[in-house]
């Protein structure tokens, strides 16, 4: 059974950092794009980062380019989001999903994702 636990999520003061795992079963996550979203309350859900098959990454939101990265860990079968210089504004929920496209194209869509983690950036 495909399944994707993320972790990591917590409560950070502005400016700290968060790194979250995503850790995969029931498939091999470096044949596929894997992708990070967040949804706020009250928002729509935001694609934030994706990692092609072939490791590259691919940013969709702005606002966190230069303060997050995208990894994988192929022997854990485990990707990871690390979050720096985290702002107010990037509170939210954070699912990781396999890309149903197999890449990291530009209109992303989601064939499965996990639970979420809770992100809440306050002082």
């Amino acid at each position: 059974q495909l399944q994707l636990v993320e972790s990591g999520g917590g409560l950070v003061q502005p400016g700290g950092s968060l790194r979250l795992s995503c850790a995969a079963s029931g498939f091999t996550l470096r044949y596929y794009a894997i992708a990070w979203f967040r949804q706020a309350p009250g928002k729509e859900r935001e694609a934030v980062l994706c990692i092609s098959r072939d490791g590259g990454s691919t940013y969709y939101a702005d606002s966190v380019k230069g303060r997050f990265t995208i990894s994988r860990d192929i022997p854990k079968n485990t990707v990871f989001l690390q979050m720096n210089s985290l702002r107010p504004e990037d509170t939210a929920v954070y699912h990781c999903a396999k890309v149903r496209q197999l890449m990291c194209s530009i209109d992303l869509s989601y064939d499965y994702w996990g639970q979420g983690t809770q992100v809440t950036v306050s002082s």
